[in-house]
């Protein structure tokens, strides 16, 4: 079996939750009556996007979004590397993240607009009065103005769980998180009531007593467009972990192609529960740092050839334990560099192809697309413990010059990282409970 290339349905790609990247989140939020909630995911490059640039190419687009990947992987293997219990080390990719989350805070709620994180786990936002803030489109977080605001003490789990805090005159507890790429944002460890929905529809879900930080002092390549960070990672202070008794540790994705004009949605709750035929699961590997989802990858499979994960330790076949994540705020998805080589050798014997240069030397494997439109390329299946994925059709090779198309695996000498290119309509199930992840195979353009 072949797959086409085909070139209007290829540059679209996914966006998720950076928890999730190359998007924006901005959600419309439906709540059930059995607690589900589902929110709509905007592409940071659509035109309903805030960031939105109507000036830039599909191409230039694509360039951003490949450019953020390197920029957030670096972040994310300094984050793994970091075992420092002084340095909280977060992720954040330069030019704003990749996802936007719209959030009420406060009573009454004033809505705030922040980057979407799996990699990251406090959930903060600016507030007044500010010393050091960077430029934001929406007013800062007043916390004087709302009635259910309470400062979290020195003493509390809370404060300790956030990794590097300090005491005030008042024994009050004050955060300070540092980003792979120097960001920073320090300010008061506090409670407040979160709000999720549109407030013209009235599907409103308020949280109360989520704790967050309140920034007074925040900077680094943070954009104009997002209020601070909405954590969405696996540690215990992220909103995933805060919210457990109310949506079972359990979120999910569904990530359309970007030319569908039908959003990508994330599901908490029993909204998020992923169930039916053909869903496979693998387990997620606990590692440090916790933040971060780790899978295990096997194997990669091109057409009928296997070409199995090897670890250092030659006396053994099995793959290391948690040797990859899976994030949805990286675009492309990085392997390491002996198995891509095999990869990309056992494709270049496969496809008939004319080869040609990617101009910006990213990629190494590049063809010139075919009259017809159509380049032929074996499948590819990424083998995780339990769970045979088969990369989208239109994923794996992407145009990313006019009449050129590359692939879009790329080698790592370090971290491995499973991106949102390549998970895109497949309905994905993170479970923090039974710690898995399961897919679907879906038509994410349908599944709303």
């Amino acid at each position: 079996m072949a797959f086409y290339y085909k070139p209007l349905s290829l540059f679209l790609f996914p966006l998720l939750l950076s928890c999730f990247a190359s998007v924006l989140l901005i959600p419309l939020i439906q709540a059930t009556k059995n607690g589900g909630i589902t929110v709509d995911l905007i592409h940071r490059d659509s035109p309903l996007s805030p960031a939105y640039n109507p000036s830039h190419t599909r191409f230039e687009r694509l360039r951003s979004a490949f450019n953020r990947s390197f920029s957030r992987k670096s972040s994310l293997r300094l984050t793994s590397a970091s075992k420092s219990l002084e340095t909280f080390q977060g992720t954040l990719t330069p030019i704003g993240g990749e996802y936007l989350l719209k959030v009420q805070i406060g009573t009454p709620p004033v809505e705030q607009l922040g980057i979407a994180d799996t990699g990251s786990d406090l959930t903060w936002t600016q507030c007044k009065p500010c010393t050091q803030c960077y430029t934001q489109n929406i007013p800062l977080f007043d916390p004087r103005r709302t009635k259910t605001y309470r400062r979290v003490s020195c003493q509390s789990d809370q404060c300790n769980a956030v990794g590097s805090s300090s005491c005030d005159s008042r024994n009050a507890c004050q955060y300070q998180v540092s980003y792979g790429d120097r960001s920073y944002s320090i300010g008061d460890l506090a409670v407040e009531t979160f709000t999720f929905g549109n407030s013209s529809s009235g599907d409103n879900v308020s949280f109360p007593k989520v704790v967050f930080g309140c920034g007074h002092e925040n900077d680094g390549t943070f954009s104009a467009t997002g209020s601070g960070i909405i954590g969405l990672g696996g540690g215990s202070l992220s909103i995933i972990n805060q919210l457990e008794t109310s949506i079972g540790g359990k979120f999910s994705y569904c990530l359309t192609f970007l030319d569908s004009n039908i959003s990508s949605t994330i599901s908490f709750g029993s909204n998020a529960v992923v169930a039916g035929r053909g869903v496979v699961s693998t387990p997620l590997v606990k590692k440090s740092p916790d933040t971060f989802y780790f899978l295990t990858l096997e194997g990669v499979s091109v057409g009928q050839q296997r070409l199995q994960y090897k670890t250092s330790n030659s006396e053994t076949a099995l793959a290391e334990e948690g040797n990859i994540i899976i994030d949805s705020g990286t675009t492309l998805t990085f392997l390491p560099s002996d198995l891509y080589q095999e990869v990309e050798s056992t494709l270049e014997r496969a496809i008939e192809g004319k080869r040609a240069t990617d101009s910006q030397g990213v990629f190494s494997l590049c063809y010139e697309l075919p009259s017809d439109g159509e380049l032929k390329s074996p499948p590819i299946v990424a083998h995780f413990k339990g769970a045979d994925l088969v990369l989208p059709e239109g994923s794996t090779f992407v145009e990313v010059e006019k009449g050129v198309v590359c692939l879009t695996l790329v080698p790592s000498q370090d971290l491995a990282i499973f991106g949102n290119l390549h998970q895109m309509n497949y309905k994905i199930g993170y479970d923090l409970v039974k710690q898995e992840v399961n897919f679907l195979p879906t038509d994410c353009s349908k599944a709303q």
